[in-house]
């Protein structure tokens, strides 16, 4: 398959021309995926914020606390990791989707604020705070739906283009919403687990109706994409992706119904099942639109750096990532199971 597409291109299969934005592009995927997925319950806690009660709220932020500063690693690595490799696909994004990625700016920026200043701030302003940080999280998750709809629906203006993107963005901030509820779920007990069970619970469909929606619109909107996803010798391995997905948001929803019925185990189920699905609509996105960038006009390789370039790039990544990774690895390895609260210092000794 490598060499048909180095053939298809023009170039030869062990050219750094070739292989080196074949690396930056697979490299990029794992950081953009890994700041989706691990970000993502951050923002999902965020915007759950919004809708919980007051004296919930602050445990809820709390929860967060070891992780904030990781989540944020992945965003600007995956924002540097792409100026770099890529820079001649820059000007063209940005013009296709300046609104999403504005939004998504100053989500980021909203919920940072809020999250740090609330620490700091008196006790009759932490509210106001953590309401900026649920605003944030919630211009976030939309900034994302928008940026499917954007990716899915190339047709300009027209309200079903509009209505569209209102309903990718609704279900994306529902999506995110799923797995912030689902971590909580498996992190804390109490009332918390509860209303985190009834907030999952209504988001699970709404998660899948936008996974659907996206897929047909995107399938029908490009005839190659629809091609790829509908060939003879990939209909198996579609069939196969449809059924997973469509068992984890069954799995998922019966597992929260049973949560109802005062079964609290495996509550990590709902959390890896979420997960999942964000892999594999992930990994689907990813598989649409392979080798290109903007699809039907600008591949990875139209797009890369000049290959002296990737190669000092190259070099800086295999000298920074192992110690990243090193670091995130210990702050996320007690991200799963039940929240404990620390050991009270021993004195005397």
């Amino acid at each position: 398959m490598v060499d048909t597409l180095a053939l298809a291109l023009g170039l030869n299969p062990q050219a750094p021309e070739f292989w080196l934005p074949l690396a930056f592009m697979a490299l990029l995927f794992i950081v953009v995926l890994a700041g989706t997925v691990l970000d993502g319950f951050d923002i999902g806690v965020g915007c759950l914020s919004v809708f919980a009660p007051a004296h919930l709220k602050p445990r809820m932020l709390a929860l967060l606390s070891p992780w904030r500063d990781a989540n944020e690693f992945w965003l600007f690595l995956g924002l540097g990791l792409f100026m770099a490799a890529f820079p001649l696909a820059w000007g063209r994004i940005m013009s296709e989707l300046y609104l999403p990625v504005t939004l998504l700016a100053v989500g980021t920026l909203l919920r940072s604020v809020g999250f740090e200043l609330r620490l700091r701030a008196p006790r009759e302003l932490q509210a106001y705070w953590t309401g900026l940080f649920g605003l944030g999280a919630l211009l976030a998750a939309m900034s994302h739906g928008l940026l499917l709809a954007k990716m899915a629906w190339l047709a300009q203006g027209g309200v079903g283009h509009v209505w569209f993107a209102v309903f990718t963005a609704a279900c994306a901030v529902a999506a995110y919403c799923l797995l912030g509820a689902s971590w909580l779920i498996m992190r804390e007990g109490g009332e918390l687990r509860a209303r985190a069970i009834f907030w999952a619970r209504r988001c699970v469909r709404w998660a899948a109706a936008g996974v659907v929606g996206v897929s047909v619109v995107l399938a029908m909107g490009h005839p190659g994409i629809f091609l790829k996803w509908s060939g003879s010798g990939v209909r198996g391995g579609v069939a196969g992706f449809w059924v997973c997905m469509l068992a984890a948001f069954i799995c998922t929803e019966m597992r929260l119904q049973r949560m109802i019925n005062t079964s609290f185990r495996n509550t990590a189920l709902p959390f890896v099942l979420t997960l999942l699905v964000f892999c594999m609509t992930f990994g689907g996105l990813a598989y649409s639109f392979f080798p290109y960038l903007v699809v039907d006009e600008l591949t990875i390789w139209d797009a890369a750096a000049a290959t002296e370039s990737l190669q000092l790039v190259l070099v800086g990544v295999a000298v920074v990532l192992p110690i990243a990774l090193v670091f995130n690895t210990r702050v996320y390895w007690r991200m799963f199971g039940l929240s404990m609260p620390p050991e009270p210092p021993e004195f005397g000794r």
